[in-house]
């Protein structure tokens, strides 16, 4: 237990399963994973049903304001398959900016961010669909400091190319790393606000 009494974790969400404890739907929840969080632990973002990967989990009912709502944004990164072959062209429009539509139907030009094309990662969890890596695709590395509703699956069908795989692998320097999906690893709290660089302090804790 740390000083402040609160826990961190995190969990690799699976792909179709949801980033809360509860819904009024038929729907896999956080609560499935074999594991016993503590009372008050809730998700701190969210990845929709058909994305993976990194998500943090606290009692801290504090840190969502600390990570997203700062003056200084965050770096999340995210590995993106894509159906069909990313130009360099299409590739620089994800770096320098491209306009995707938000809430309310409004135009917004995204911040310029980092964009690469690579290999598909070693040792990458398998999902059901995996037939559609036989086909034509490209894997992406895109690394956001802001988080519009489904920002990066926006960004890659305003260049002609559709989201077939969505995992997120890290925040600032909070990694996914080995961790299996469904699996849940807990944070040493000083180690979750370094990783997240965050300032921990003992007045931030609720």
């Amino acid at each position: 237990m740390n000083d402040s009494g609160h826990r961190y974790f995190i969990i690799h969400k699976p792909f179709e399963m949801v980033s809360q404890f509860i819904s009024p739907d038929k729907v896999r929840l956080l609560g499935d994973l074999d594991f016993d969080f503590p009372e008050g632990t809730h998700a701190i973002g969210r990845l929709d049903n058909h994305s993976e990967g990194l998500l943090i989990l606290t009692t801290n009912k504090k840190v969502t304001k600390l990570l997203f709502q700062g003056e200084v944004p965050h770096k999340r990164t995210y590995l993106v398959m894509v159906k069909g072959v990313v130009t360099p062209e299409e590739l620089l429009q994800l770096k320098t900016g491209i306009t995707i539509v938000i809430a309310g139907g409004a135009d917004y030009l995204t911040t310029p961010c980092h964009a690469a094309i690579v290999e598909k990662p070693a040792g990458l969890f398998h999902r059901p669909q995996a037939f559609r890596e036989l086909l034509p695709h490209t894997w992406l590395e895109i690394t956001l400091t802001e988080g519009k509703f489904h920002q990066v699956r926006k960004m890659v069908m305003a260049i002609g190319h559709r989201c077939q795989r969505l995992i997120r692998t890290s925040i600032e320097d909070l990694e996914l790393g080995e961790l299996a999906p469904g699996h849940v690893r807990e944070i040493e709290e000083h180690l979750f606000f370094e990783q997240l660089k965050i300032r921990y302090s003992a007045n931030i804790t609720a």
